[in-house]
């Protein structure tokens, strides 16, 4: 998040055409928020592990990780920011164009 942060500071928002998530669940948002400000409308934002090897769907698994990455998909489907498109490649792969 800091080094985030100091792109932003550094004035590099907008300069970005790709950014790739793929660290600590729980902050997924605060990257993702970061990562959308630093991307360039038309940008693409790709997150992995938006599946969680299928835990996301398991009712049963209320780890800190699943229980995050539940809530950043369910965020993400309202976000308006952003078209995306999730992928059930590997361990799961959302595609976020912002607009």
């Amino acid at each position: 998040v800091e080094t985030l942060d100091a792109l932003i500071a550094d004035g590099r928002s907008g300069a970005f055409d790709l950014a790739f998530i793929d660290a600590d669940k729980e902050n997924y948002q605060n990257y993702f928020d970061r990562c959308l400000s630093l991307v360039r409308p038309g940008g693409l934002v790709a997150v992995d592990n938006v599946l969680w090897h299928g835990r996301v769907v398991d009712p049963t698994d209320e780890t800190v990780d699943t229980r995050a990455i539940r809530a950043f998909n369910a965020g993400l489907k309202d976000d308006q920011r952003v078209t995306i498109a999730m992928l059930s490649i590997a361990d799961g792969l959302t595609l976020a164009l912002k607009r």
